[in-house]
């Protein structure tokens, strides 16, 4: 488990919670296991969900792109036209299904991602905000985010969603070089990014995110200072560092395996994200989150909803949840994810309320696998009472005090278990993609053994 190399950066990839898949993306699927198609599942053992009023995040995905990023995974899809009353009318109707179904009382945040949303109508995000706020509370001071590309950014555009309700923005920049722009395949240049930043910070002042990317192919050490040093002279108070990710079936990801562009050592990886702390560090940001950095106390209330393991729901094309759906029965949280294609997600919403294609209950064990994985992303860690509402019966020391892989995380620094949480120290944090699989499974192994010795006392095998 060397400092050193990729395993140690992986962690920073272009993680952004989304709703669909908070740790990659948003979101992780299932850290551990991706939800399966199933019949609507059976009510089994409770979960930690209370029986009283339901809290939830709101992830609403807008799917449509003006071109395609050459290193974009995302379910995004570029048409000819977008026929936005339908989106708008089946994105009304999605939510407010899912909510009532997931009974929750109040929404905490909204996060609108995609896909470029900041191409849908002011009017449709209003639509949607309209349509949970009629079946849930939404305080007139709840975090309500909308992701934005510097070309769908003009000060017109943003004053309209200002209106509509947004309160904060998250600026696509990922680069102030036009050489590296031209290599993501944005459309944007550099000049169009200053402009936005500009006009975003005069509208959502000390609530306009930067994003950036760093570990590009043929990006140098040097380069990456220049393009931070550019961001901070410009940015906020929140900026998200996220190192590239090829992913397979990208045209950038093609590029790299044909040996036409290069892939960045593992070395120079480490180096950009350490000297990136160091310098946000100097600028006074502090570091909330691997890929998360604010000052002035802006941090990300939605996203600190999918690292702290809470409920949210997932509206639109490939959105992802985690919600326990009591409206039809349900008492322990469900993974769920919604039809990709948006075409055949709008059929099956207008046919039946929502767009659901899988859900699979989370059994105990797979719930505070996730817990553990997301909360180790964050500077509080995994607290001892957030652990406690998914494991009651087995506490944070009897899992990770005694010997083993967790304990000599700890006599390496990298770790620390405390009576208030566990968490990784600043240099676990540059590790933790190391350091995740070892604490699963001493997790799973802990696990496994508490269940022996309960069913070897006469409770009955489930």
């Amino acid at each position: 488990m060397a400092v050193r190399g990729l395993s140690a950066v992986r962690g920073l990839s272009a993680v952004r919670p989304r709703g669909m898949r908070p740790g990659r993306a948003a979101g992780m699927g299932s850290a551990l296991q991706p939800p399966q198609p199933s019949e609507p599942p059976q009510p089994s053992e409770p979960g930690p969900e209370p029986a009283g009023p339901a809290t939830a995040a709101l992830y609403v995905h807008w799917p449509y792109c003006r071109q395609h990023c050459c290193y974009c995974g995302f379910n995004k899809y570029v048409v000819p036209a977008v026929d936005e009353a339908a989106v708008r009318a089946c994105l009304v109707r999605e939510t407010q299904t899912l909510l009532r179904l997931g009974h929750v009382r109040s929404v905490t945040s909204v996060f609108f991602g995609g896909g470029t949303p900041s191409l849908a109508a002011p009017h449709t995000v209003a639509a949607v905000l309209e349509a949970a706020a009629a079946v849930a509370h939404l305080s007139d001071g709840a975090e309500v985010t909308l992701e934005a590309n510097p070309g769908s950014a003009d000060p017109e555009r943003l004053s309209g969603f200002r209106a509509a309700g947004v309160n904060r923005l998250s600026l696509g920049v990922q680069s102030l070089d036009d050489a590296e722009l031209r290599l993501l395949g944005r459309e944007h240049t550099a000049a169009e990014a200053r402009a936005a930043v500009e006009a975003a910070r005069r509208l959502f002042p000390g609530r306009t995110s930067l994003d950036l990317m760093f570990g590009l192919p043929g990006q140098s050490l040097e380069g990456w200072a220049r393009g931070l040093e550019a961001a901070l002279g410009l940015c906020d108070d929140h900026l998200s560092l996220y190192q590239l990710t090829l992913e397979r079936g990208t045209a950038l990801e093609a590029q790299v395996r044909r040996g036409n562009l290069p892939e960045p050592p593992e070395e120079l990886l480490a180096d950009m994200y350490l000297s990136a702390r160091t310098a946000l560090a100097a600028a006074g940001f502090h570091q909330y989150e691997v890929s998360n950095f604010c000052r002035k106390g802006a941090r990300s209330t939605h996203n600190l909803s999918y690292w702290r393991a809470e409920q949210y729901v997932g509206v639109g094309p490939g959105a992802h949840g985690r919600f326990v759906p009591w409206g039809e029965g349900g008492r322990q949280r469900e993974a769920r994810v919604q039809t990709p294609h948006p075409d055949t997600w709008m059929r099956e919403v207008r046919s039946r309320g929502h767009g659901t294609r899988r859900r699979a209950v989370l059994s105990a064990l797979e719930q505070t696998q996730e817990v553990l994985a997301l909360g180790l992303r964050t500077e509080e860690g995994v607290t001892q009472r957030r652990w406690g509402l998914f494991s009651p019966r087995r506490s944070l020391e009897a899992v990770f005090g005694a010997p083993g892989e967790a304990r000599e995380l700890q006599e390496r620094g990298w770790l620390r278990l405390n009576g208030r949480a566990l968490r990784c120290t600043p240099a676990g944090m540059a590790l933790l993609d190391s350091l995740l699989p070892a604490l699963l499974c001493q997790l799973r192994r802990r696990w496994d053994a508490a269940e022996e010795e309960e069913d070897g006392g006469g409770r009955e095998p489930r």
